[in-house]
């Protein structure tokens, strides 16, 4: 099998891989990339209830995935007391990767703490300093990136294949769960009492930094919550075509 060479080969291996992929399971899955791709599968988690079935697939598993987070100094503490617990139950440290202390201190000493509510470049940009650029360095040597992205998230989601190239980062972006259901994540959780957020509970689906999510109301979209104050794709940016 072909290696990461160019755009043509990358094309080639995903139509050879998916197939394969679309056959077995989630854990399996995540295991034949792990044999095909040695050292080189990684997973972001930000301690969400997808995120929390892969990191048990992962960790149950005894898969060779390298698993990070990124901390943006901004989360809710009870993202870092699931961090924890997560840590205990697995018994596995997940690598933390923080932003550029020097940029965050620049965009501070600019435009202040709270220079994403006043427009959408603003928080954008706060994104890009905080999410983006760190993901970029926790990616860096990865040749398959895994994911805990689902259809029904959003509307730039649902149109997404479980395995595709990821031009921005130039590597395949696997997503396990793109077809699953929020009640399908839900059933998982509950029957290998994997450790979620109690903010779920309160209405917050969909959970980032403290500053910019929000508990929805009945009937709203999942992502509602996130960047509320502002009319757009309800995206950061690590996930853009």
């Amino acid at each position: 099998m072909e290696k990461l060479v160019d755009g043509m080969n990358n094309e080639a291996l995903i139509q050879e891989l998916t197939p394969q992929l679309e056959a077995l399971n989630p854990a399996e899955a995540i295991e034949l990339l792990t044999r095909q791709f040695p050292g080189k599968v990684v997973f972001s988690t930000s301690l969400g209830q997808e995120d929390q079935v892969i990191t048990d697939f992962i960790y149950r598993n005894n898969l060779p995935v390298r698993v990070f987070t990124l901390d943006t100094g901004r989360l809710f503490q009870q993202t870092y007391d699931l961090l924890d617990a997560t840590r205990a139950k697995y018994n596995h440290s997940i690598e933390t990767y923080f932003p550029n202390t020097q940029r965050v201190e620049a965009l501070v000493q600019e435009k202040g703490f709270n220079s994403f509510y006043y427009s959408v470049e603003n928080r954008k940009e706060c994104c890009f300093i905080r999410k983006i650029e760190p993901l970029k360095r926790a990616l860096a040597g990865a040749e398959i990136w895994i994911t805990g992205l689902r259809a029904e998230q959003s509307e730039n989601r649902a149109d997404m294949p479980i395995l595709e190239w990821d031009k921005g980062n130039q590597l395949i972006k696997y997503n396990p769960l793109i077809h699953w259901t929020y009640d399908e994540v839900l059933v998982y959780l509950e029957k290998y009492r994997v450790p979620d957020n109690p903010l779920h509970r309160q209405g917050f689906i969909s959970i980032g930094c403290a500053c910019c999510t929000r508990a929805i109301e009945p009937g709203e979209h999942p992502r509602a919550g996130r960047w509320w104050w502002e009319e757009s794709k309800k995206e950061c940016g690590l996930h853009s075509a």
